[in-house]
């Protein structure tokens, strides 16, 4: 396990926090995406896609050094995630309104423990992609109903 693949996918040693590891680095890419948001939807998406990109490599090689397939520790996962639920706050630009954020990281944390279906089926496939499919899917699911929310005027 190289030092930047265990960085990355512990997301700088947040991962290696001993409870709700995966709550503190949702939480953790909240505050940074919403630094994001304002920069318009193509850009949190940008960088939710390299994010998880990246992802599927630290994840990966992080999770073989230990012989684990998916690792508690492996948060980065939950940051691409987290940002990916993001997405529709930019689209409607509503950087300063907390509701949609506060709705992406509930919907986005129910998903990501709950793991419904397709979250199970995505965390089946190999190495690093079972990693971070099934974090992407959840926040695919979190930003559509969050979509939803914003374009129905709920929130």
């Amino acid at each position: 396990m190289s030092p930047l693949s265990s960085q990355l996918a512990t997301f700088f040693g947040i991962g290696r926090i001993p409870l709700a590891s995966g709550t503190v680095a949702s939480a953790a890419a909240l505050l940074l995406g919403a630094l994001l948001v304002p920069l318009g939807w193509q850009a949190i998406a940008a960088v939710a896609v390299v994010t998880a990109a990246v992802g599927v490599w630290a994840c990966d090689r992080h999770a073989c050094a230990l012989g684990v397939c998916d690792p508690s520790e492996c948060v980065l996962d939950e940051v691409a995630g987290q940002w990916i639920a993001l997405i529709p706050v930019a689209f409607y630009a509503r950087p300063f309104d907390w509701r949609p954020y506060a709705l992406s990281f509930v919907l986005f944390r129910l998903f990501d423990v709950a793991k419904p279906w397709p979250l199970t089926a995505a965390e089946r496939l190999p190495g690093g992609w079972g990693v971070m499919a099934d974090d992407v899917v959840a926040g695919l699911l979190t930003a559509v109903l969050v979509y939803a929310a914003l374009a129905s005027g709920w929130v």
